[in-house]
């Protein structure tokens, strides 16, 4: 649509009316020159003089161009502008980071695919996140992986396809055979630290006990309430093992307490997908949409219209005048000063 910076520029179209009503018309005199013999000098050089004041009569195209050319000047003062269709921009208001478990008891097949086959944890867990991710339209994302060290996948992003892509390149083992839940907790502290989202969110998946963090995961929970860093845990493993593989849920939930989040049990695939559904409902998407629409600057068209026709009209102004100039007067043979003229140059041949 069309719309207008400065639409009281358009309280200035009738000043011209204004300043020809109310001034006084514009009088001037010049000096004059009495010539005794003026009739004569006039006759000469072919003129027609006038007596009186001399008020210079406009013409039909200046009474049509003067109001037009002000109201395009009036136009393009009020500044015109043509709005083009706004562009949204969605703006995050959550850090949602998963930290997953990829140490060696991941490999444990007790996990069945949508086809009903068996497959190992990491992979049910994978094809649980997929569809956990595609849900977060509005949040970034970024994506935690750790064993016996732990590391970034995936920085926090709006690009959830290259999460994806990241997540599938995870692999059983890549970070170490043991388990360092401490550690993982404290990339996640670390990745948010000068974050300005509202809301910091992490889903943290083990199958086993800490066994390698250099952070005890008790601080590392501490540490996180402090950086408002939520965290819900996800215990996959069996809580009846021994060692690496025991699933400690007391620890696991104390590091939700502590962040007041919330602790889950996943026994098989379809017991991830409620407890993802569940942090789907408890961490509704927030997204904050400003609206930006460009503007194409539009002044320039009667600016240059105005312009162009005062040009067009004094070049043809000009023209006219050219052609209606007089012939100069041609000298007669009685001419006095052609016969001097005459005679001098005869003498100067002779």
């Amino acid at each position: 649509m069309l719309t207008f910076d400065f639409p009281w520029a358009f309280a200035l179209l009738p000043l011209p009316l204004l300043v020809w009503w109310l001034l006084p018309p514009f009088r001037e005199t010049t000096p004059a020159l009495r010539v005794p013999f003026f009739e004569q000098t006039a006759k000469t050089l072919n003129l027609q003089p006038s007596t009186g004041a001399v008020i210079q009569k406009s013409n039909l195209a200046q009474k049509l161009l003067a109001p037009l050319c002000w109201a395009l000047l009036v136009t393009a003062l009020a500044s015109p502008q043509w709005l083009q269709p706004p562009l949204v921009r969605t703006q995050s208001s959550r850090d949602l980071m998963l930290a997953i478990d990829i140490s060696q008891s991941m490999e444990e097949r007790d996990f069945r695919g949508p086809d009903g086959k068996p497959v190992d944890r990491l992979t049910a867990v994978k094809s649980v996140v997929r569809d956990f991710i595609a849900r977060r339209e509005g949040d970034r994302i970024g994506l935690i992986v750790f064993g016996q060290g732990a590391f970034p996948q995936s920085p926090l992003t709006l690009d959830h396809a290259t999460v994806l892509l990241l997540l599938d390149e995870v692999r059983i083992g890549m970070a170490g055979p043991q388990t360092s839940i401490g550690d993982a907790i404290g990339v996640a502290v670390k990745m948010t630290e000068h974050s300005k989202a509202q809301d910091k969110v992490l889903v943290l998946l083990t199958d086993g006990n800490d066994t390698a963090s250099r952070v005890p995961p008790d601080d590392a929970a501490r540490i996180a309430a402090e950086h408002r860093v939520v965290i819900h845990t996800i215990g996959i493993g069996n809580p009846q093992a021994s060692g690496e593989n025991k699933v400690d849920l007391a620890a696991l939930r104390r590091f939700s307490d502590e962040t007041h989040g919330q602790t889950f049990r996943g026994e098989d695939r379809a017991g991830l997908e409620d407890i993802y559904a569940t942090i789907d409902r408890i961490t509704p998407v927030k997204v904050q949409r400003t609206q930006y629409q460009p503007k194409i600057a539009l002044y320039f068209w009667p600016l240059g219209a105005a312009l162009g026709l005062l040009a067009l009209y004094h070049l043809v102004a000009m023209a006219g005048s050219w052609l209606r100039r007089p012939p100069p007067p041609q000298p007669s043979a009685s001419d006095p000063s052609l016969r001097a003229a005459g005679g001098g140059r005869v003498g100067g041949l002779s």
